[in-house]
């Protein structure tokens, strides 16, 4: 058995199981491996049946009295009664008759389970049960438990997963070697097999703290590098004028926030030295980071020097150039602005290449074609980028090339970096936050809905709509599929069209080509579309003012500060807006989504995020298989301080990365997330 071996080589892996897995992105046994659990139930304690309290336990005695009753035709309950010399409880397993065959009442099993209240009695619900003369896998023990989909089961995973555990030996160590030997961390190879069956409460500690080093180690060795990089590098100074900045200011048709003063104060000192700027200003919609964008692409522009604005999509970056053409106009400086996109005609193109050629101090903005214009860059100071992380860091390399030094960089983004994180790994990367609030905007009024209230949901929608207004309808996948549960956009746009069948209705998603895209957003822009159901292609997108209603299907299937994006697109006039959350059953909603209801400040959304999701998950999956587990947090100061003392010992020792190949890899991805190197 290896790790490279198909997933349908295990045991009982057939058809059905393996397609089951391959959703997942599982198709290996080393996939299975790194599939990591995203909590811990300790059930490792047998309890006397007289002591049970509700929550997890695990009891020790009989099963009799198994009978089977079938409440409709997708339901059945099987119920039984347990005992152990020192009382009784009931146990109850819905969809699950075999129990009934399977379990003897002459044997002592293991029983672990929820102990809680049910239709007014306390029960164990589908407890795990295993016979005590066999080896525990599924209770009286600490259980892992992970991601699971409407076709796979943590009892299934567990069962499985103890056919490879075996496999773990032959993991290898990616880290130096002094992490294990010096700083007495646990073995990578022992902290994967502890996680997925751990002996005690602390040895899974101790594999929590290893993963935990393996996830925040790279981040902080990748700042480490890219600040001695940083300082290698030269860029062309930019002065400060203080007379052409309080000019664009008076001209302004408002007036400037105190955050929009500190910032914009931020990054002239920046630009005023030889090396270049990196900052990320971030701020929710309306809080000002355009004009702060444009207050520092003036000070470049006035010396002579070009600067490039590139935005993720065309509409956005027309809207932009709508926008910042109003902001120059009073300073005489509107001629220098340029717009180049890649659907332009050629002679519309050849016009605004020469433009921007042959205008000193132009201001172009695009999208990444940019790079391919012809532009001629070598007088490029200032490289602004609207939401940073929609492009590549090759896309960045290749203007900073064409440059006859390195520009400037700055990013403005939505999406807000937890300040712990910055502060903590990307030290690199200076921060600047506008916290301000828009004037006249209405806080978005957030709210879950299960299925009971879905009607609710779609009369207020009907009555978003018949008012004029304009609404989106978001969805985690693209295509219907067994395993999607209905939250795809095929199935939706078909449900919506039997449900308003008055109203104009438009899809949009990623995999459409980039002009299909941008036809169905300027017809949603213009109204001619009343509701846009889409994926998350919308997240970053355009200033619809009209549109006052978002409905998002499956929002357990996203992080927080992706739901705080989605949200961003709507209350964008004076008008009240309303955010839903559209449960996919009446279950108990995740503690994270009533959080996300209650909290509507995207900086204290990014701190959860963080806590709950951990670094490498914010910023790309560094690691294989690390996704659905809560892995590092910030606040943990031993956790911290190993990582900080390791990289010193990086470099104090002068290790070369090219003796670690996968830890070079991910302290790139790391670096490509911040940094224009």
């Amino acid at each position: 058995m290896k790790l490279t071996d198909p997933i349908d080589s295990l045991p009982g892996v057939g058809v059905k199981l393996s397609t089951a897995f391959a959703l997942k992105g599982i198709t290996t046994l080393q996939d299975l491996l790194f599939y990591l659990p995203r909590r811990h139930d300790d059930y490792s304690h047998i309890t006397p049946l007289y002591k049970i309290r509700p929550g997890p336990v695990s009891l020790q005695g009989r099963i009799n009295n198994l009978k089977t009753r079938r409440i409709r035709r997708n339901l059945a309950i099987t119920e039984g009664i347990a005992t152990d010399g020192t009382d009784s409880v009931k146990l109850v397993w819905f969809n699950q008759p075999y129990r009934q065959g399977a379990i003897k009442s002459d044997q002592d099993y293991f029983i672990s389970g929820q102990y809680k209240l049910s239709n007014h009695h306390y029960s164990i619900i589908n407890p795990s049960v295993e016979l005590v003369s066999d080896l525990p896998v599924q209770s009286a023990r600490i259980l892992p438990i992970y991601p699971e989909s409407k076709s796979l089961k943590s009892t299934q995973i567990r069962r499985l997963m103890t056919n490879v555990l075996t496999l773990t030996a032959t993991v290898k160590e990616f880290m130096p070697e002094y992490v294990s030997d010096e700083l007495n961390l646990m073995s990578y190879a022992d902290a994967l097999a502890t996680l997925h069956y751990p002996p005690s409460m602390a040895k899974l500690e101790e594999a929590k703290l290893r993963l935990n080093f393996n996830e925040l180690f790279p981040l902080m060795l990748a700042n480490e590098l890219s600040m001695q990089d940083m300082n290698r590098l030269n860029a062309t100074p930019i002065a400060f004028k203080v007379q052409l900045a309080k000019s664009f200011v008076d001209k302004l048709p408002f007036r400037l926030t105190d955050d929009q003063r500190r910032v914009i104060w931020q990054i002239y000192q920046d630009m005023e030295s030889d090396k270049p700027m990196n900052r990320l200003v971030e701020g929710d919609v309306g809080s000002g980071k355009t004009v702060v964008a444009v207050m520092a692409a003036v000070m470049a522009m006035d010396e002579g020097y070009k600067v490039a604005f590139m935005a993720p999509t065309e509409l956005l970056a027309k809207q932009h150039a709508n926008t910042i053409a109003k902001l120059l106009k009073p300073l005489g400086l509107g001629e220098r602005l340029v717009l180049l996109t890649g659907s332009m005609t050629k002679a519309k193109k050849k016009l605004a290449i020469d433009q921007a050629n042959h205008t000193p101090g132009s201001l172009i903005i695009g999208t990444h074609s940019l790079l391919s214009s012809g532009v001629d860059w070598h007088d490029l100071a200032l490289l602004i980028i609207d939401e940073q992380h929609r492009f590549g860091v090759d896309q960045r390399m290749e203007i900073q090339k064409q440059a006859s030094h390195v520009p400037h960089f700055l990013s403005i983004t939505a999406t807000p970096i937890p300040r712990s994180l910055a502060l903590t790994v990307l030290s690199d990367l200076k921060l600047s936050q506008l916290k301000t609030k828009p004037d006249r905007r209405q806080e978005i009024i957030t709210s879950l809905v299960a299925p009971s209230g879905f009607d609710r949901f779609l009369a207020k929608l009907k009555d978003e709509l018949t008012a004029g207004h304009q609404a989106y309808i978001v969805c985690p996948y693209i295509k219907a599929n067994d395993n999607h549960d209905g939250l795809d956009l095929e199935s939706l746009a078909q449900r919506y069209a039997k449900l308003l069948p008055q109203f104009d209705q438009g899809v949009l998603h990623g995999q459409m080509p980039p002009e299909e895209q941008t036809a169905v957003m300027q017809d949603f822009l213009s109204g001619k579309l009343n509701l846009l159901i889409a994926t998350t292609v919308i997240e970053v997108g355009v200033d619809v003012p009209n549109a006052t209603l978002m409905g998002i299907y499956g929002p357990e299937r996203f992080g927080l500060a992706q739901l705080h994006q989605l949200r961003g697109r709507v209350g964008r006039s004076h008008v009240q807006s309303f955010c839903y959350l559209i449960q996919a059953d009446d279950s108990e909603p995740l503690p994270r989504l009533r959080e996300f209801v209650r909290l509507t400040d995207g900086f204290a959304l990014s701190e959860l995020d963080l806590k709950l999701r951990g670094p490498g998950a914010i910023y790309g999956k560094l690691q294989h298989g690390q996704a659905g587990f809560n892995l590092t947090t910030l606040d943990d100061a031993r956790l911290v301080g190993l990582v900080k003392q390791a990289v010193d010992l990086f470099f104090k020792r002068r290790l070369n990365l090219v003796n670690y190949k996968y830890l070079s890899q991910l302290v790139k991805s790391a670096q490509h997330i911040t940094y224009l190197n």
